[in-house]
Order: C-alpha cells, then structure tokens, then sequence
C-alpha cells in the first residue's frame, strides 16, 4: 500500500487574503498532481517575519476564515492538508502557533499547538506566541501509514520525534518556517534526514521560501533517502510513501525495537 504525498513551500506575509490565496492554490495544484496528501509551511496564514509589530486582529479561532477555507479546498480537491497557523485562544493574549490536519472530505483531523517555542539565532518566539502544554500528540491514519505532526524548531529535539513514533506515527509531517542563515540550510537537511534515520520513518518537511526563510522542502525516506525536494523557489515536491518500504527497512534497522530508553515530559 502506498500514498502520494507533497511539500509544498511559499512566502507568506501580513495580508491574510493573499496568504490564503496561496494556500488554496497550493493544495489545488497538488491534488491535481495526484498527491492525496499535501504538507504546507507553518504560519501560512500571516507571519510578521520583520516583528513590525501588527496588532492582536491577526490570530483567527479554528472556525475562522483561514481554516474554513483550508477544509473546503481540502472537500473540493479530495485531497488530504496539514498547514501552519496562528490561532486565537480564549485564555490567553497571546495566539498558539499551530498546526491544523484536515481530511480529505473537509473534516478536521486534529490540531497540534507548538511545544519548542523558538527563542535560538536572536529571536524570541514565546514573546508573542502561547507555549503549549504537553498533550497526547496529532496522529491520523492515511493510506496504511499513521501521521504525526510537529513544527519547525521541533525539529532540533529528538524526543519529541520519538514521542511521536511511540504513539504510532511512522510518518512525520513537519511545516515550517526556518529562518535562512549561515548553515542553517544544512542544518534543516542534515535534522530532517537524522529524524528520519533514528525513527526509521518518513518525515515530510514544509518550510516557507525566501527572502527570510531557506525553503528547502523535503521528503526523506526511513533510511535518509531524500525522496523528492523543492529547492529555493516557491512550487512543491512530490513523492510516494509506501508501508512496505517501511517494513522493510525496520525489517533490516530494527533499532525502535532494541531501544533501552523511553521519552517522559521534562
């Protein structure tokens, strides 16, 4: 059993009707490209990457108009979607950085609110971002794989990867927004590929392109493969996962199974 799947990568701003108008587009073109599944950067609804600091209007609810757009383009295409967004909580002034899955009939799947707030390389993200609580993960069945969800700064903790395999997932969908800067293009390959071999797991990574962030959207197989990968320019990559391959591998590298250690919440 196999699933095409796509990364799909832009630069999103502070006009939330054009991010919203990349995004539609973004899942339209992958269905079309027969992906049944597409993973998009996080914070595709707005991002202030300059800190300008706009007002407190921006954070939408989950019935908001990002989301409801997001599930009916997900409807109409028949496609499956994970996107960034930043959504508006009740009990606190500040939004969550979140991430939402949607089904391809519309449903939403899930959410997954950003644990590693992303306070590295000079920028304070918890200034204006909620910090999540530790909760069960977002996993969702697709095409005999079960997908996890976690978010760009994510990346750089091993357990929290590991926490999803343990839940199930063998498959990791990951948008984000990584900041260009000297090595960090290779740092986002070299971490995606290592999250993929420790795991023995797929990992489909979404980041948003330039002139801040380093694009570089992949798709890496159980053994580090690079599968399929959109470069610089805004566009998608698309590639197909398969159960089999995954069995073969944790077949031939059983290293989940001769683990000596188990992840708890610090």
């Amino acid at each position: 059993m196999s699933i095409a799947v796509a990364v799909t990568q832009f630069s999103a701003g502070l006009d939330k009707d054009a991010n919203r108008a990349l995004v539609t587009e973004s899942i339209e073109a992958a269905a079309e490209a027969g992906a049944e599944l597409v993973v998009a950067p996080e914070y595709s609804m707005y991002w202030d990457a300059r800190n300008v600091g706009t007002d407190d209007s921006f954070p939408e609810p989950l019935d908001g108009p990002f989301v409801t757009a997001v599930r009916e383009t997900a409807s109409s295409a028949g496609i499956a979607v994970v996107v960034g967004m930043t959504e508006r909580v009740d009990d606190d002034p500040r939004p969550s950085n979140t991430v939402v899955a949607v089904g391809a009939d519309g449903a939403l799947l899930g959410t997954y609110r950003k644990v590693h707030l992303y306070d590295a390389f000079g920028f304070r993200e918890s200034d204006t971002i909620r910090p999540a609580e530790i909760v069960p993960p977002l996993t969702f069945p697709l095409g005999g794989l079960t997908f996890g969800a976690m978010t760009c700064y994510d990346l750089r903790f091993p357990e929290m990867a590991r926490t999803l395999v343990d839940a199930g997932a063998n498959a990791i969908v990951l948008p984000a927004a990584w900041v260009a800067g000297p090595a960090k293009e290779d740092q986002w390959t070299t971490l995606v590929r290592a999250r993929a071999i420790e795991n023995t797991a797929y990992v489909l990574a979404a980041g948003q392109t330039g002139p801040y962030c380093a694009g570089q959207s992949l798709i890496a197989d159980p053994m580090g493969a690079v599968l399929a990968a959109a470069g610089e320019a805004p566009g998608s990559a698309l590639g197909r996962l398969s159960a089999e391959r995954l069995d073969a591998v944790r077949a031939k590298n059983p290293s989940l199974a001769n683990r000596r250690f188990r992840v708890l919440p610090a």
